[in-house]
């Protein structure tokens, strides 16, 4: 049986880590509104090609972003969605177009996602990434893969991760509350370990 999973969260929650767990587990797409954009940029929409807004730098407006996604998902044979939608009109289209077997939101504080998003480092010179609680190097500052210096990208700074989180609260926490209301919702601890919170995710879709 195939599954077609919404996955909601704040940045730093973990969306993309359970996401790729459950597009290999249960062999589903992983469905991001970046790689569907990416991948269907020349797609013909009612207001144009998503390439004609990236390359003059701006927003891909909401009513392509949804025709673009909702190709995506007619293509796929169940799915799992990672960062869409990203406000109340898009997921009230996404209400219209697809019924959704199962709507999980992880929940994190924001304390615990400011940590998170703060502490990757990137090494300079092959782009290996770490983090220093969860997936450190074996030297502090040193690249496992090529010796190179680690360093804090400027949008991980505690400053940026703040931002981004207000920014998210203001357009996605009307999203969770949509689907809280349409009764879909399920919650999860997602400070847990990684595995932990997969687990708790598979045991609801095992429930279905």
């Amino acid at each position: 049986m195939s599954h077609r999973i919404l996955l909601l969260g704040a940045p730093g929650a973990g969306k993309g880590t359970q996401s790729k767990k459950l597009a290999d587990e249960y062999d589903l797409e992983h469905v991001t509104t970046g790689d569907a954009l990416r991948a269907r940029k020349d797609m013909e929409t009612d207001y144009g090609t998503p390439r004609e807004f990236m390359e003059a730098g701006e927003l891909v407006p909401d009513p392509v972003v949804n025709e673009i996604v909702e190709a995506a998902l007619t293509d796929a044979d169940g799915f799992v969605l990672d960062g869409y939608p990203r406000n109340l009109d898009q997921a009230e289209f996404l209400s219209e177009i697809t019924d959704l077997d199962a709507v999980i939101f992880l929940d994190v504080d924001e304390e615990v996602l400011v940590d998170r998003l703060t502490g990757r480092r990137v090494c300079e010179d092959c782009g290996a990434n770490y983090h220093v609680e969860f997936a450190p190097p074996e030297e502090e500052g040193v690249c496992d893969e090529c010796g190179g210096e680690l360093q804090q990208r400027e949008d991980d700074t505690e400053e940026t991760a703040r931002e981004r989180l207000s920014v998210y609260r203001e357009n996605t926490e009307p999203v969770i509350e949509h689907f809280r209301e349409t009764g879909d919702l399920v919650e999860i601890d997602g400070e847990a370990s990684p595995e932990e919170v997969f687990d708790r995710i598979r045991d609801v879709l095992d429930d279905e």
